[in-house]
């Protein structure tokens, strides 16, 4: 059985409870730019990916514009013309604590730009339980395997002994492009059938089984 040191998290989905306001942000953003508004499945099957890649996967003949467009204006929804909530899933913090306190190294690997980070773990109170982060406006967005090579060259950790916990395919894939075993969990975005599909060590149901999971040998 491996013997993880290096913990890497996706946010959206895994710690956070954010699919609500993303819908909400990218429908507004859409309204705004008149243009058809695609359904909930569609928005909710890029979350994870980079802002850029997202609306490009939503409208595949988008000129580099209207790209742009819809990325200004969902960042105009996200950091302050649109309120839903999107709390930490319950036990999260708890989690991670727990799991700082015996030693493992912790970071984050997300679709949100630096910006959209920074404002979560702000607002959130999780960022000094972090190592490292990194984010698709600083690495290629998943499933390219930069930003988990990036972490694991400056934490000083091997693929073997890192393990990528998400929530979607996207998540699952980067992990395998990087040559990391992958966690799943089966409460986000994408089905548990997709995430299986990937060949993940294992599916929580809960994020608050990660601190009993089997999988996790004690570090010496």
């Amino acid at each position: 059985m491996a013997k993880y040191r290096l913990l890497v998290f996706d946010w959206d989905g895994t710690l956070m409870d954010s699919e609500a306001r993303i819908l909400a942000c990218m429908r507004g953003a859409v309204t705004d730019l008149q243009l058809a508004v695609p359904d909930d499945d569609a928005i909710r099957n890029i979350i994870g990916l980079g802002l850029k890649e997202a609306v490009t996967a939503l409208y595949p003949a988008a000129e580099e514009a209207l790209i742009q467009g819809l990325a200004d204006r969902y960042r105009y929804h996200f950091f302050g013309g649109d309120m839903t909530p999107s709390p930490l899933f319950e036990g999260a913090e708890a989690v991670l604590e727990g799991l700082l306190e015996r030693g493992y190294l912790l970071a984050v690997a997300t679709g949100k730009g630096r910006r959209g980070l920074d404002h979560a773990l702000e607002a959130s109170g999780l960022g000094s339980l972090f190592h490292a982060t990194r984010c698709a406006d600083e690495a290629f967005s998943k499933p390219h395997p930069q930003m988990l090579l990036q972490l694991m060259d400056e934490l000083g950790a091997t693929p073997a002994e890192t393990l990528m916990v998400g929530d979607t395919e996207y998540d699952m894939q980067m992990a395998r492009n990087a040559g990391t075993a992958c966690l799943a969990v089966s409460y986000g975005v994408h089905t548990v059938e997709r995430l299986l599909g990937c060949g993940p060590v294992g599916c929580l149901q809960d994020i608050r089984e990660l601190h009993d999971w089997p999988g996790l040998k004690p570090l010496d």
